[in-house]
């Protein structure tokens, strides 16, 4: 019953904040891949909504409009990912996750980086962390895709006080050391810091399930997010690439657009700790089995950036990879439902 209200209650959100322009935009998205009139394409995304439970952006990114009922059947899907998180994250979970300033102290040990919070430190501390790291990263204590990040450089006379004003004044609280990225990281884009989501559900006999594997590039930004115009592509077992890059706008890359570096077949360096890091992370979080951990690669090792305890869905594009199946069986295989 509880599964059937949870999905009911997504249904009438998603009905309300319906959107026309909205769904004419993602239906303009499929032409790229599919020469099906707009109408056609428009009357097939409402249809799949309700069929297969699935967000009009998931049509739109996996190639929908392409594949058959069959195969439409095996993707897993937002809403879909929003009743698991629903079901079995709990409040305690998603704040442990998403206030930073919390996620700072309870992780402390596994984070890998240097982060204070402006509201825990006087201005000598702050001065003596710029001191030590002339680059940082402004956040706000809670955010979601990167948003309201800002990248600071300070030289050596800055006034704490005034930078801590500056900062403030944005919401932003939280900063962190600027990490500096592994070289064959920063070969594959050295303008932003690429990082690995690694998705996992930890089950109550305290096994972790890797559900995704992901690699997300830099491309024009400082960020790597997807809806920030960065690209992703899925790993395989060993951290290495399996397909082309690509974005919210289903353009594709074999290559990086800006170093030329191949994308298909680029190896994550380090990749069997960062699976080590993460599963520590699951086991330390039951009270949130079902999360996304962002991880960067440094030359030391990985480093935590965040846990997402409402993670979005990667899958291979069908367009760009080949694969006409989706991970859906991959969930139900851990998760159960």
């Amino acid at each position: 019953m509880r599964r059937i209200r949870v999905r009911l209650q997504y249904l009438i959100r998603r009905a309300r904040k319906l959107r026309p322009g909205n769904l004419v935009e993602f239906a303009r998205t499929v032409q790229r891949v599919s020469k099906a009139p707009l109408p056609v394409i428009i009357a097939d995304m409402l249809w799949c909504s309700v069929r297969y439970d699935m967000a009009f952006r998931d049509y739109a990114v996996w190639d929908i409009r392409l594949l058959n009922a069959r195969e439409r059947k095996t993707w897993m899907t937002h809403p879909k990912s929003f009743r698991i998180t629903k079901m079995y994250n709990t409040p305690e979970g998603r704040s442990k996750l998403e206030d930073k300033r919390r996620f700072a102290r309870e992780y402390a040990d596994l984070l890998g980086r240097e982060t204070i919070d402006l509201r825990d430190v006087d201005d000598a501390q702050l001065a003596a962390f710029l001191s030590r790291h002339p680059r940082v990263l402004a956040k706000p204590n809670e955010g979601h895709g990167g948003g309201g990040i800002e990248l600071h450089e300070v030289g050596p006379d800055v006034d704490p006080a005034r930078f801590r004003a500056e900062v403030t004044a944005q919401g932003q609280t939280v900063l962190d050391e600027f990490i500096v990225q592994h070289p064959e990281m920063s070969a594959l884009y050295p303008d932003a810091v690429n990082t690995v989501r690694l998705i996992t559900f930890l089950d109550k006999d305290d096994r972790v399930h890797l559900l995704a594997a992901v690699l997300r590039i830099g491309n024009g930004d400082v960020i790597d997010n997807f809806a920030s115009g960065g690209m992703f592509t899925m790993l395989d077992d060993e951290g290495v690439a399996l397909y082309p890059g690509v974005d919210k706008n289903s353009n594709v890359y074999r290559e990086h657009p800006v170093t030329g570096t191949p994308i298909v077949g680029f190896r994550v360096p380090l990749y069997s700790e960062v699976l080590d890091l993460v599963a520590a992370l699951a086991r330390r979080t039951p009270e949130a089995p079902y999360a996304g951990w962002d991880i960067a690669i440094t030359a030391n090792g990985p480093v935590v950036i965040e846990g997402n305890h409402n993670s979005s869905v990667f899958q291979p594009k069908p367009s760009a990879s080949g694969v006409r199946t989706g991970l859906l069986p991959v969930y139900q295989a851990a998760v159960g439902f």
